[in-house]
């Protein structure tokens, strides 16, 4: 079971949920957290444990060979991306643009398209008691956070398998990052705030997911402030809201301070227990 934390924008709680949902299920069960906002990963603020493991992770970026190439086209023809584009007689590759998909390379009938590694980032394995926490690092300069995205799923299920359960603190907003990181969730919950801002993102967020047809549930953080048109548009359209957060000086500041919230906060562990309890009664018809 495969659990993604989303939301529509930036600074809603996606990680503040994330964090202390995987670290209340680890209490009574084998948990992985993993944090793929690898632009800006900070879950590992939240959770101090040890070092496993840590690797360099790497894209492959087409070459053009000159020598080989017969001019025909057909790379940039099956680039979904645009990172190859044929010009007069020559190829000009946009490595910023690549996503590592290897179309180009494979499918070139000359083979003048050899590929060469290139970094994009880091992963890191943490081990805490009944919690793994593994978080994936974005080089500075790299603009693709996809294929990074990509393998630390793919890390993920060779290490682990379908064994256990997995929650994805997702990266923010409804772009490419997002989209992968749910696009094979079996449960998606949305983060969002009482505002017009976090209605506007939310709306998008829901479109997201009815496109992708996945499962996805509501939570309101910061409850308190702004309107109640969250809840009014959530009724209409028959979307469940699972938990409402409190707008809480208190959790601002346990935050700020990088501590978890629910050991020390009563409502908001009111809250997160249910969220986990609504998660458990949907696992057996999730797997």
């Amino acid at each position: 079971m495969r659990i993604a934390i989303a939301s529509g924008k930036g600074g809603t709680g996606k990680t503040t949920l994330s964090t202390n949902l995987a670290m209340y299920l680890s209490e009574t069960r084998k948990v992985i957290l993993a944090d793929l906002d690898v632009e800006e990963p900070n879950s590992g603020l939240f959770i101090k444990a040890e070092l496993l493991h840590a690797q360099d992770m790497y894209k492959n970026i087409p070459v053009w060979n000159r020598n080989n190439c017969i001019l025909c086209g057909h790379c940039q023809e099956v680039c979904n991306f645009h990172a190859v584009l044929k010009l007069g007689k020559q190829v000009v590759i946009f490595p910023e643009l690549c996503h590592g998909c290897h179309a180009c390379s494979e499918l070139c009938p000359a083979h003048a398209l050899p590929l060469k590694k290139q970094k994009m980032g880091e992963l890191k394995h943490y081990s805490l008691a009944n919690l793994d926490f593994v978080e994936s690092r974005l080089e500075i300069g790299q603009e693709q956070a996809v294929p990074l995205i990509s393998q630390t799923l793919n890390y993920l299920k060779t290490r682990f398998g379908n064994n256990l359960p997995v929650i994805c603190d997702s990266p923010p907003g409804t772009a490419c990052p997002m989209i992968k990181t749910t696009q094979d969730a079996d449960l998606v919950i949305l983060v969002t705030e009482p505002t017009p801002f976090g209605l506007h993102d939310l709306i998008l967020a829901i479109e997201t997911m009815r496109e992708l047809h996945r499962d996805f549930v509501v939570v309101i953080n910061r409850f308190g402030i702004g309107n109640d048109e969250v809840i009014r548009y959530c009724e209409a359209e028959k979307i469940r809201i699972i938990a409402r957060f409190p707008n809480d000086r208190h959790i601002a500041e346990l935050y700020s301070r990088g501590e978890l919230i629910y050991p020390r906060h009563p409502v908001f562990k009111q809250q997160l227990e249910a969220v986990a309890s609504y998660i458990l009664s949907q696992e057996g018809d999730l797997q």
